[in-house]
């Protein structure tokens, strides 16, 4: 298990319940009900899931007490949404108690891995279903109206859902997520994905791109590229062979479509991320200058139980070429401390490369075991709690401080900003969000959210730019 310091989900989203669209004039005698727990695939997951369940005739609901189709979907990767979820199914079971013929399911990564518990210990649930099988709900559910446990939780080699539209949840109109490729073939030894999502397959060009168009056609200015590892990103035509398109060609695809529209991505490996990239983004202005380059550890040892395929010479090398190619670039990571058989030595090992690559945002963990992973299986968890929790209190602090700096060198400097909404602090405040993916707030004047402007920064605080505007962009 990773247990978390700093955000690697949104924890404001966390069980966050899928919202009807603004505007919908149809009406559904069935309803569904569905919480989302984990990283954004899960989110982009639950948009497909909208899709598919809306052609079988059901229609979105916030209210769980009119729902015919409770759903969770869930996460592996952390014990506490694991948790979260059981704790949810009791609750549920007294809404069933009252309402007998609703149906709940569990779906998603923690659908995969405990299949048999979800079905044997929580009595109320009636369909369990994997990532991989969202297409056969409509089955699943008159399977599971009879009476009958629903389950498929089998793992595919081929299934994007390339074809289907996703509902979007619409959370501001402005930025939206789109899936490039599911799976991953990475072992990394602390991790349960490629247990739970199969293997890493990639989808076609056309559809990404018909998706990021009809979400720019729509007014949304910004599209994340998501994929558990983008950067093996590798679509080969099936009407010829000759026809190869790489991360790099994709992302230069989906700038072409408007210079209005702007392109990040996530999560790259740094094995995997290659100059053909960086070049790319050094190409266009509308290809945010922001990498997120997982780190783990700066232990070479440490790095080669976890099964990273890189050293910490290399991935040294790494950080300097994206600095060589890109040199505004911001970048962050991820750090794991106290994995298995970490010494002291290997501890500062992680904050001395923390040093060397002065990170923009770091999402900080301590380690403890996840059933079903390599590391469970081949090392013995050996470093004490008190020691992992005293470690990332010092990788943490040691953050801080060049979080603030990197904040501070702000100040003075005018970006261009891409406005999202209205502050939530203050009414009178529209908030965005830098190229380099930092917060900015500024007096809201006549702009509206979707616009870009600058904004000249004139104070910071720890993980906010505060500025003025001085014009549309």
């Amino acid at each position: 298990m990773l247990e978390q310091v700093t955000k690697v989900h949104d924890e404001s989203r966390q069980g966050e319940a899928y919202a009807p669209l603004e505007g919908e004039t149809q009406t559904y005698t069935k309803k569904f009900y569905i919480e989302s727990y984990g990283c954004q695939m899960n989110f982009n997951d639950s948009e497909i899931v909208a899709s598919i369940l809306k052609e079988d005739g059901f229609g979105p609901t916030r209210n769980v007490e009119e729902a015919s189709l409770i759903l969770l979907n869930t996460c592996s990767i952390r014990e506490k949404a694991e948790t979260t979820v059981r704790r949810r199914l009791l609750e549920f079971r007294h809404i069933k108690q009252r309402n007998p013929e609703l149906l709940v399911g569990v779906l998603g990564c923690m659908a995969e891995r405990l299949k048999a518990k979800l079905l044997e210990e929580e009595k109320l649930v009636d369909m369990v279903v994997g990532p991989d099988a969202y297409r056969t709900l409509p089955a699943l559910i008159e399977e599971a109206e009879t009476g009958q446990k629903a389950v498929n939780v089998l793992l595919s080699r081929e299934e994007t859902y390339g074809d289907i539209s996703p509902v979007r949840l619409d959370t501001n109109g402005v930025t939206a997520f789109v899936s490039i490729m599911r799976g991953c073939n990475n072992m990394c030894s602390f991790c349960v994905v490629p247990f739970t999502r199969g293997r890493e397959r990639s989808r076609d060009v056309a559809s990404i791109l018909q998706e990021a168009t009809d979400m720019f056609n729509r007014g949304y200015r910004e599209v994340t590229l998501l994929g558990q590892n983008v950067d093996s990103y590798y679509w080969v035509d099936p009407q010829d062979a000759a026809i190869v398109t790489t991360f790099a060609n994709l992302l230069e695809k989906v700038a072409l479509i408007s210079p209005l529209l702007r392109v990040r991505f996530s999560t790259s490996h740094p094995k995997d991320i290659t100059d053909d990239v960086l070049f790319t983004m050094a190409k266009y202005e509308n290809i945010c200058k922001y990498i997120h380059l997982p780190m783990q550890s700066g232990s070479t040892r440490i790095l080669q139980l976890m099964n990273r395929t890189y050293t910490r010479e290399w991935y040294i090398k790494k950080v300097d070429r994206i600095r060589e190619i890109l040199p505004d670039c911001a970048l962050s990571t991820d750090v794991i401390t106290g994995f298995c058989t970490e010494t002291e030595e290997d501890h500062q090992d992680t904050m001395t490369l923390m040093d060397y690559a002065r990170y923009d945002l770091a999402y900080m963990f301590f380690y403890s075991e996840r059933p079903g992973t390599l590391a469970a299986r081949r090392y013995q968890d050996d470093v004490p709690e008190e020691v992992k929790k005293r470690r990332l209190s010092e990788v943490v602090e040691l953050h801080r401080g060049q979080s603030l700096r990197s904040m501070q060198q702000d100040v003075g400097k005018m970006f261009k900003v891409l406005i999202e909404g209205t502050s939530k602090r203050s009414e009178d405040h529209l908030f965005g969000r830098t190229d380099h993916n930092k917060v900015v707030i500024f007096p809201k004047e006549d702009f509206r959210k979707g616009e870009y402007v600058w904004v000249k920064v004139n104070d910071c605080t720890a993980g906010t730019l505060l500025g003025v505007s001085t014009g549309r962009a």
